[in-house]
């Protein structure tokens, strides 16, 4: 079987199932491994006054490890390997976490606070509703392309190393890859390599979200918003969800109790938001989701 086809059974295996929670409850999840090695590493790496030169030595020998593992496991055949890529990606689990904003908005702005800081690292105890619709709304379109567009594009490209790598990279950036004190230099490989890794499957996730809503004519629009982002790559599929839903999101919010002043993406978009924003949100995610996987089909019947 060869890549694509395993790609088409392990995205709809994930959509159809989501997390399958009772494994993960005796097994640990591919992502949480992860998560614990470079735990591990850090502690140990992160000291002394080479901490820049550590952090890139952690991460080539996380690549290698990834490089490693995924060769092993495709040559167990391709029932291994699918399921291993269906655990990689998380398109029903984004949309179930992004829908239950939503749903907790509707019983009050607290049950919405609550939900959406299970989402998002951001202060969320003086949210209004919109800024909590925003902060789902973002983290939606985020998310589409770095855990489910980029793993599976990786996974196109490199096979289950490809997309082992990936996951392994994209981890270490979501965990050292701060600029802070503490990870400034040592997270400074992790982040570097992450832009690099979705330069490519952010701005296709944007090109899917305007295909499937409005259309490519507001392209150039896109394109300009995702420039202002303080990120080289998130900005594109949070331009392209804004527009697709015809709402201003970003904007002004508060870190660790200091407002920042971000600007806003699609401005010109509508400011109050409710629950039917975020459900408008949650259905332009499954049809870009959709556009992809007819992508693959037709890659897979050459």
């Amino acid at each position: 079987m060869n890549t694509a086809c395993i790609l088409i059974w392990a995205m709809l295996l994930d959509a159809a199932l989501g997390e399958p929670n009772w494994a993960w409850k005796r097994v640990p999840h591919p992502a949480v491994l992860m998560g614990r090695a470079i735990g591990w590493a850090e502690k140990r790496l992160n000291k002394g006054g080479r901490r820049r030169a550590s952090g890139v030595f952690l991460i080539l020998a996380l690549v290698l490890g990834a490089w490693g593992l995924g060769r092993f496991v495709s040559a167990l055949g391709w029932l291994p390997e699918m399921l291993l890529v269906a655990a990689l990606l998380a398109q029903r689990a984004l949309v179930d976490h992004v829908r239950a904003v939503g749903d907790a908005l509707r019983l009050s702005l607290g049950d919405g606070r609550m939900m959406v800081a299970r989402i998002v690292s951001r202060d969320t105890k003086a949210m209004d509703q919109s800024a909590v619709a925003r902060s789902a709304i973002e983290s939606g379109a985020e998310n589409l392309s770095d855990g489910i567009i980029a793993p599976a594009f990786w996974y196109l490209i490199g096979g289950l190393p490809g997309v082992l790598i990936y996951k392994i990279v994209n981890t270490g950036d979501s965990m050292i890859g701060y600029k802070n004190e503490r990870y400034a230099a040592f997270g400074w490989a992790a982040a570097r390599l992450d832009d690099v890794l979705n330069l490519i499957p952010a701005r296709l996730t944007a090109l899917l979200i305007a295909a499937t809503h409005s259309g490519l004519h507001g392209w150039r629009a896109i394109r300009a918003d995702a420039k202002l982002h303080r990120s080289p790559n998130a900005g594109w599929p949070e331009s392209a969800m804004a527009r697709a839903i015809n709402a201003a999101i970003a904007g002004p919010r508060a870190y660790d109790g200091k407002m920042r002043d971000f600007p806003f993406v699609n401005p010109h978009g509508r400011r109050d938001l409710g629950p039917q924003d975020i459900d408008a949100c949650c259905t332009a995610l499954w049809r870009s989701w959709g556009a992809f996987l007819a992508i693959v089909i037709v890659i897979s019947l050459f």
